[in-house]
């Protein structure tokens, strides 16, 4: 493939600087021989939040005997910053490891519906709906999975969940921002109708802090979970679960330890010897953002640069197979998107994460590869340390390679019959 001419395609977007004028890069600590397209999977965290996490585990190594038991008020201190980036009430969010985590919270609390259904959707991620089968066999029913079409709007997809509903469904696991598709879900909507009929409502916000200014706004459910180690650049193992329903005063951590008797959410503050010192860094991370850009042009400019990355990236594979490579994904996400892959390439789940290691080991690119419904896709991620040279650099050098592993491919496959 010759080079690309991105001047073609569009007006690549100015990259975001530090205060001094270098590059929003080097706050990281990323790896310098890897192009980093991924953050929707694993996050970053700047240097300023891993300086401020190993102060924390150097003070609790220091004295254990102090910090354990003064660990509770920290956490509810940490609790009370966090819930004011998510713009909602303190006493209404828990800090749990993860968005895995929060759903697990919640299958273990939620009230038992002997011989009922656990409504999810084909796009939900696999953990959870892992989760959620694992939850129907303990109540002796089954997991219903609505098909909502890739290319589903907003109504289309509402009436697909809302048509899955019968008078079995005793919860709804819904995605806010889905994973292996990139898009929304109507979860605003879908949640007006759950609370009518009385439906526990859990809703998977795992790539939304950070991408949402107000990510609850207009949202009824029971528990809302998101990770604040991807978007919004936390240490991992943090995240937010909101709780506002009728289930939230039931609803306890995984680990009972002496924190217990207490009342939601404080009882998520003690967790006996685990390092939470992730939980207690994420405040710097929400604030380092906030000081050195501003979420809102920290948003702005995902957006921007992920609109010019599907645009060159998508661009150059069509150019190389004739095949177009755009996706329509019904409800787009400001800084996740989807490029459909040459045919035969990460077909499969397994197929996917596969090529994700492949290209990290031999191109240096660390990206995410996704299927759904037998077609593979590659999900592009942006954020504040992302330049357009980034995916220049993936049109114009992988995509030719992607392209020649998938005619190797297709060869191999036609001398298998």
């Amino acid at each position: 493939m010759s080079e690309l001419d991105v001047s073609t395609v569009s007006t690549a977007p100015s990259p975001l600087l530090l205060a001094d004028g270098s590059p929003a890069a080097e706050a990281w600590s990323l790896d310098p021989a890897h192009k980093h397209l991924n953050h929707g999977s694993f996050g970053a965290v700047p240097l300023v939040v891993q300086h401020e996490q190993n102060r924390l585990r150097a003070e609790m190594d220091r004295s254990p005997g102090v910090w354990f038991p003064g660990l509770p008020a920290r956490v509810a201190a940490a609790r009370g910053s966090i819930a004011a980036f998510l713009r909602v009430a303190q006493e209404d969010l828990a800090l749990v490891p993860n968005a895995s985590g929060g759903a697990s919270v919640v299958y273990a609390n939620v009230p038992a519906r002997p011989g009922g259904e656990v409504l999810v959707t084909d796009h939900g991620y696999g953990a959870v709906t892992m989760g959620a089968q694992r939850l129907a066999r303990r109540w002796g029913g089954t997991v219903r999975t609505v098909r909502v079409p890739l290319d589903a709007d907003e109504d289309q997809a509402y009436e697909a969940v809302l048509a899955g509903i019968t008078d079995a469904t005793g919860l709804i696991v819904l995605d806010h921002i889905t994973s292996a598709t990139a898009r929304w879900m109507p979860v605003e909507r879908i949640g007006r109708v759950a609370r009518e009929r009385g439906i526990p409502l859990l809703v998977d916000g795992a790539h939304v802090p950070g991408l949402a200014e107000d990510p609850l706004a207009g949202l009824d459910c029971d528990v809302w979970i998101g990770n604040l180690h991807k978007f919004g650049c936390a240490p991992r193992g943090t995240a937010a679960l909101v709780a506002r329903g009728p289930l939230r005063d039931d609803l306890h951590p995984l680990i009972d330890s002496w924190g217990a008797p207490e009342p939601y959410p404080a009882r998520f503050d003690t967790q006996g010897t685990v390092d939470v010192t992730s939980y207690l860094a994420a405040p710097a991370a929400l604030d380092f953002v906030e000081h050195t850009w501003g979420w809102a042009t920290a948003r702005a400019h995902m957006r921007t640069l992920a609109d010019y990355a599907e645009r060159i990236v998508g661009d150059a594979f069509t150019q190389l197979t004739g095949a177009d490579s755009a996706v329509d994904v019904g409800m787009p996400v400001n800084a996740l998107r989807l490029v459909r892959l040459p045919d035969g390439l990460g077909t499969t789940h397994a197929d996917a994460d596969a090529l994700r290691d492949r290209v990290a080991a031999e191109l240096g690119v660390e990206a995410a590869f996704t299927s759904f419904g037998g077609v593979g896709y590659l999900r592009l991620s942006t954020h504040v340390y992302n330049t357009a040279a980034d995916f220049e650099y993936f049109a114009e050098h992988c995509v030719p390679v992607l392209g020649a592993w998938a005619r190797t491919q297709h060869v191999a496959h036609l001398a298998s019959q």
